[in-house]
């Protein structure tokens, strides 16, 4: 249920950021299989996105040591496409570069799942329409279902070349991150964090060990799980941060008075703040035209 001090409409997730000891690699997986384009290149970070909107950072670290089973961190970055036929058309150039891993019916959205080379997850998804979602309490009401593949490859774009389908070879320029989902150590302490502190609504709560939050309504920005049994802070390799935009000034110092409130330590910058969640992971507030 939304209270009044939730997260108002038009929170996103911005952009997430992943720390590599060899960056190349990540680079052109999310190039070349994802479908993102280049956007800057600095001698210690490379950014990627759609449509000129940065939506991927891969830091390096030459020094920085692999993800353990114990540690916290990225359960998987979801990009979140526009429609049936951007999916369907991710999908086509994932089986012929990459290996998928999953693909299920949420009833809210559809999603394709696949790994980057790094062990990092990652989904692809397209919303339904907002109209066709089924709530529940004040809850969004989300499935797991099989997807039928076959009828989503029927949607590509792509065009018959010879005995192949030929796709574009960047994903959709409305993609954005549509939400984050994170391993954690203990439900009860991402609970405190990101409803508490951050602001954000419990969307779905479907077992104890897994929780969704949302703003504005929607189905989950962020999703937090103890389904591997993680018990130590998130550090090294995999992701370094995310960003969560608000639509404005109000917003902003709302949060930060919450997180304050809540004994969350900040960092401040001119377009916002950053404070570290119960895992060690660096969460980003920023407006939502910052930098």
């Amino acid at each position: 249920m939304t209270r009044p001090s939730s997260l108002p409409s038009g929170t996103q997730i911005g952009r997430v950021s992943l720390l590599a000891s060899d960056r190349s690699e990540l680079v052109e997986f999310y190039r070349d299989v994802v479908g993102l384009e280049m956007c800057s290149r600095s001698s210690g970070e490379t950014t990627l996105g759609a449509g000129g909107r940065a939506l991927l950072v891969i830091g390096e670290d030459q020094n920085a040591a692999p993800r353990d089973r114990t540690k916290a961190g990225l359960y998987h970055t979801a990009f979140r496409v526009p429609s049936r036929t951007a999916l369907s058309d991710a999908l086509r150039r994932i089986r012929t570069q990459w290996e998928l891993e999953g693909a299920s019916d949420h009833d809210v959205s559809e999603a394709i799942y696949l790994t980057d080379p790094a062990g990092n997850g990652v989904e692809i998804y397209r919303d339904r329409p907002r109209d066709r979602w089924s709530t529940s309490g004040g809850h969004v009401e989300m499935g797991s279902k099989p997807l039928d593949l076959e009828s989503l490859l029927a949607a590509s774009s792509g065009q018959p070349e010879g005995e192949r389908i030929v796709i574009e070879d960047v994903i959709d320029p409305e993609t954005t991150v549509g939400h984050v989902h994170l391993e954690v150590s203990a439900i009860d302490d991402a609970r405190a964090f990101y409803e508490d502190g951050i602001g954000f609504d419990i969307a779905v709560e479907p077992a104890p060990s897994v929780l969704f939050f949302a703003a504005g309504g929607y189905h989950h920005h962020v999703a937090v799980n103890t389904w591997n049994r993680r018990s130590a802070p998130a550090s090294g390799q995999g992701v370094a941060w995310f960003e969560i935009t608000v639509p404005d000034e109000s917003a902003l110092t709302a949060v930060r008075d919450r997180v304050r409130a809540t004994g969350g330590t900040l960092s401040e910058h001119d377009d916002g703040f950053d404070v570290t969640d119960p895992d060690g992971i660096e969460v980003r507030v920023r407006l939502e035209n910052g930098t």
